[in-house]
């Protein structure tokens, strides 16, 4: 029997509009740029865009750019299943001969090797969320920065964003759905990428799946992608991190393992639900141990009142600022120690490793440690930040310890 396609026959997806609205963006903005880079962070999202886009450019249904160039942001914190996706893609990609460019924070920014060489706190939602910035945008600009440089003419940047993916970013894309002449409906398109640094006005975004629903994006990543006919893809594991076969009902969303920022670890309390997955089940170890190095006891306090460089008083002046070389040496240990339970107990399953921290990197965490490194602005003499001191307030006043 015959299967159905995306484009034609009378056994139409009830997507058929998504679809169509998809290649309407590409159609009415792809050949105005020579070059294109799709920005693929290995979720489902990017992943749908990326392979759908290489489907639609193998059978002729959009015409392929002069360069295609494809950045996969490694943060070394992915769930395991989308790590492996990704790499067999990129091995998939390769065979059709399409390079992926694997753009990653320099080692000293590394999200581990920040906390635990460095002595930065892990991030929060509130005074210090750093982590996506320093590990995933700033990364990838300077990986376009790069590539502009050695391009002629302009570059359109292809992103997996959706309405619906996060309420936040949706009230952007109403303000900005219809910038720079694009329809409504046809796509987020800017002409410039927001708070980019070294490629304003060279690059242009369009997110073609912006109108896709969830069970869109399911539909092409489990049932079409992996046809021989569409590209024969290895997309169905990247469900085992959503939920498995329920993965459209819960629609949990990924972050890194164990990520601080959120309440709850949804995408890997559903991952060790299942079966194959249930040894990954120390990394749930994770979340409690940042939450532990944020405590007073395991950081440094600023003691009185300080001035910023033009005379004003700085904003608290007894804030909590970098871990203890103690903190950072337990913090090391208990992560080596998740990653070994882990990995004893795949190699005794026969099933994948993880690799929250290699050699290289903790090499360089005890290095930051021995070398007592401290973050910009601290010097370490500070006391522990559970010490009892009198109060300094903003205006130079001072409010005596009562003991």
């Amino acid at each position: 029997m015959r299967q159905p396609t995306l484009f034609e026959g009378t056994k139409r997806l009830v997507y058929d509009e998504a679809i169509d609205l998809t290649l309407q963006s590409l159609q009415a903005y792809g050949p105005a740029h020579d070059h294109w880079a799709i920005a693929w962070s290995g979720g489902k999202d990017s992943t749908a865009l990326l392979t759908l886009i290489i489907h639609l450019i193998e059978v002729g249904r959009i015409a392929a750019p002069k360069t295609l160039t494809i950045f996969y942001a490694d943060t070394r914190q992915e769930l395991l299943p989308l790590a492996i996706a990704a790499q067999r893609i990129t091995a998939q990609l390769a065979a059709r001969g399409i390079a992926v460019e694997i753009v990653m924070a320099p080692l000293d920014k590394r999200f581990l090797v920040y906390i635990l060489g460095r002595g930065v706190p892990p991030p929060n939602n509130n005074t210090l969320r750093w982590c996506t910035r320093q590990i995933k945008i700033d990364p990838m600009a300077d990986a376009l920065e790069a590539r502009l440089s050695a391009l002629d003419g302009n570059v359109l940047m292809l992103t997996g964003v959706r309405q619906g993916e996060s309420a936040i970013r949706d009230q952007r894309i109403v303000m900005s759905c219809g910038k720079d002449g694009a329809e409504c409906g046809q796509g987020w398109y800017q002409q410039v990428l927001p708070n980019a640094k070294g490629i304003r006005g060279r690059i242009a975004t369009l997110a073609p799946l912006l109108h896709w629903r969830v069970c869109n994006i399911w539909d092409w990543l489990r049932v079409f992608a992996p046809m021989r006919e569409y590209g024969g893809w290895s997309t169905a594991l990247i469900a085992d991190v959503y939920g498995g076969d329920e993965a459209e009902e819960r629609n949990a969303r990924t972050g890194c393992t164990g990520c601080p920022l959120t309440d709850k670890d949804l995408a890997l309390d559903n991952l060790i639900a299942m079966p194959d997955w249930a040894y990954l089940a120390p990394l749930k170890g994770l979340k409690p141990l940042y939450r532990e190095l944020r405590l007073p006891r395991n950081r440094i306090r600023k003691t009185g009142l300080e001035f910023r460089k033009d005379g004003t008083p700085a904003a608290n002046p007894q804030r909590m600022g970098p871990l203890t070389f103690e903190a950072r040496l337990m913090g090391l240990d208990r992560v080596l120690v998740i990653q070994g339970q882990v990995n004893e107990a795949a190699r005794s399953l026969g099933r994948p490793e993880i690799d929250l921290l290699n050699a290289e990197e903790e090499a360089r965490i005890r290095e930051l440690i021995a070398a007592q490194t401290w973050p910009h602005g601290w010097d370490g003499d500070e006391p522990t930040a559970d010490t009892p001191l009198d109060t300094v307030f903003r205006d130079g006043s001072i409010q005596p310890l009562l003991v």
